[in-house]
């Protein structure tokens, strides 16, 4: 079968499913998972569907952040945990609005005097007692508001960001790969994190074990510029783990 063919086929499970397997695929089309995989990663590429965990999407049912701050809340919550070690009194941290950082917030509102900058209104609220009650200092950057998640983005939000400087950017992607990094499926919000990972000494990736071997539109941090990625020991079983882990400055399971 042709490539332009198994597009096709592709494309009109989509406009008859809201969501569809990798198995369906597979079936549907009699040709390798390898093939499929490749396919998809094509066709996400040319903007045509959304990839998720076990299937794909059409681009316009990529869930909204309701559905997806409510998924993998066990694995995020051990991610979250995990970045305690690193952190001090006195260190500024850059947080984007990525919903594993919604239960990093929750976390660092019990340390005392630290920094954080974000674009997210919701990480920026959970924060808001830390203020007084913790001496700590919380920046939400200006900007347009997202139609996608309660955040700002935008070319506003970028310059706002060039304002400052971190000693760690915490940056939670859709999916994560050895070859493109860490990348987001809307474009804005990968500027944000890309600048954040610019402007910040060290970047740490927060990824669950649904996002690894994945990609997305819109890379923000290449494998060699991630000085940390931190996800779950479940991770090491999915394919293209050790690549990445071998890909990366340093990996950390939890």
């Amino acid at each position: 079968m042709w490539q332009e063919e198994r597009y096709q086929r592709i494309k009109a499970l989509l406009n008859t499913q809201d969501r569809v397997t990798i198995e369906q695929i597979i079936s549907n089309l009699g040709v390798s998972r390898e093939t499929v995989r490749r396919d998809l990663l094509n066709m996400e590429e040319q903007g045509l569907l959304k990839r998720v965990h076990g299937g794909i999407i059409r681009i316009e049912d990529e869930a909204p952040i309701t559905e997806r701050v409510n998924s993998h809340v066990v694995a995020k919550r051990e991610l979250a945990k995990s970045i305690l070690p690193y952190m001090h009194k006195g260190i500024t941290l850059m947080l984007d609005a990525g919903t594993t950082n919604l239960l990093v917030a929750e976390e660092l509102g019990m340390l005392s005097g630290i920094t954080v900058i974000t674009n997210s209104f919701d990480i920026a609220l959970k924060l808001r007692n830390s203020v007084t009650e913790r001496n700590s200092e919380i920046i939400l950057l200006g900007g347009n508001i997202s139609l996608r998640a309660p955040a700002t983005t935008g070319s506003t939000t970028v310059s706002d960001l060039r304002r400052y400087h971190a000693d760690i950017a915490i940056l939670s992607p859709v999916g994560i790969d050895a070859e493109k990094g860490a990348c987001n499926f809307d474009f804005q919000e990968a500027d944000i994190a890309r600048t954040m990972s610019e402007q910040s000494n060290r970047s740490f990736i927060l990824a669950d074990q649904s996002k690894i071997g994945l990609t997305s539109r819109a890379q923000f941090c290449p494998p060699e510029k991630i000085d940390l990625l931190i996800t779950n020991s479940k991770s090491a079983e999915c394919p293209g783990y050790t690549e990445l882990a071998n890909a990366v400055k340093a990996v950390k399971l939890c």
